[in-house]
């Protein structure tokens, strides 16, 4: 492998879906905007997939991991397989010496994370996690005007698609919302509460958590992948100011009650501001910042112990669903 801050990264692309294709993309085009970058291969157990995303991205296609690895000259890679085998790829290219951003959630059990973090301190690899909302330009305008947040109100809501199926709604979609507010709120856990049901899957597609913060914030969280409309908005309330984040438009509202800067609203009492925001994709903004990590050999942003966080409440949050469902004599998820 290439060596020196200065070099150019061999990257590849584990898994070729919907997810893989979007990593090899900002990839490619990173490298055409002049990131020193360039995709070494794609991989996929479907060769005919890989193939197809190779020819699109100009690089070599690989039907495993091992026949990526004997081909040598890989830095880093995208891991975005099925979260089941998120594990078993990521300690095999980590132990053949390649530094890995791992899509969320980060594996299926927390035994699982627990031998990633392992096994990345031992070996010295850089490892991130794919929590992308962390990287979205509302969220990082937001984080310097965190104070003290004491009531959140979260809405993620997608139309079904046969997309992320090998999960239930709370590892698809909620774990999004729950590494933000857990990176804004840096308080342990109280208590959680939740309910949720299987609609059109055998996983839970609909969910609904209260989480309660040693702090005495209060968090509340929908997720649906079966609604009719698409929402993706984080609101929360903090002394004297209302905060509401709109993820897909990468926008946010500031209401701060008293004096102040800020335009005023019908409330004489209320002044309305937003802090200046420069758009990005946020994918774009992750592997630019696993990129800057793989070359400085800095921690990256969202590490695997962030990783394994936001997934111990997402386990939580289920197995308050499943009690809430046996409770009542609800279907549970498969």
């Amino acid at each position: 492998m290439s060596s020196g801050p200065d070099r150019t990264l061999s990257v590849a692309v584990i898994g070729c879906g919907a997810f893989g294709r979007n990593h090899a993309r900002v990839y490619h085009e990173l490298a055409k905007a002049g990131e020193r970058v360039k995709i070494a291969g794609v991989v996929d157990v479907d060769r005919s997939r890989a193939d197809s995303l190779a020819r699109e991205f100009g690089c070599q296609a690989y039907s495993s991991a091992e026949e990526l690895l004997s081909s040598g000259g890989v830095d880093a890679a995208s891991i975005a397989v099925p979260t089941l085998d998120h594990a078993a790829v990521a300690l095999q290219l980590m132990r053949a010496g390649v530094d890995v951003l791992i899509e969320k959630p980060l594996t299926s059990t927390l035994a699982e994370a627990d031998e990633l973090i392992d096994l990345a301190e031992r070996e010295k690899r850089i490892a991130q996690v794919g929590h992308l909302e962390r990287f979205n330009p509302a969220v990082q305008a937001t984080l310097p005007l965190i104070t003290k947040p004491m009531f959140f109100e979260v809405h993620r809501l997608s139309v079904f698609t046969p997309r992320s199926l090998d999960v239930d709604v709370v590892l698809d979609l909620m774990i999004h919302d729950l590494d933000a507010v857990l990176a804004f709120v840096k308080s342990p856990i109280k208590e959680i509460r939740a309910a949720g049901l299987p609609i059109l899957s055998n996983k839970v597609d609909i969910a609904n958590a209260r989480v309660e913060f040693e702090s005495g914030c209060i968090a509340n969280f929908t997720a649906s992948r079966v609604s009719t409309e698409r929402v993706r908005k984080l609101r929360f309330f903090q002394p004297r100011q209302y905060i509401s984040i709109d993820y897909g438009r990468q926008d946010v509202l500031v209401f701060s009650v008293g004096d102040g800067a800020g335009a005023p609203s019908p409330n004489p009492n209320i002044k309305i501001s937003k802090p200046a925001i420069v758009p990005e994709e946020p994918l774009r903004a992750e592997i630019r910042a696993f990129l800057d990590a793989v070359r400085t050999r800095r921690d990256p942003p969202v590490g695997l112990k962030e990783g394994r966080r936001a997934l111990a409440v997402a386990l939580e949050i289920l197995d308050q669903i499943a009690a809430h469902a046996d409770k009542f004599g609800l279907p549970a998820s498969g």
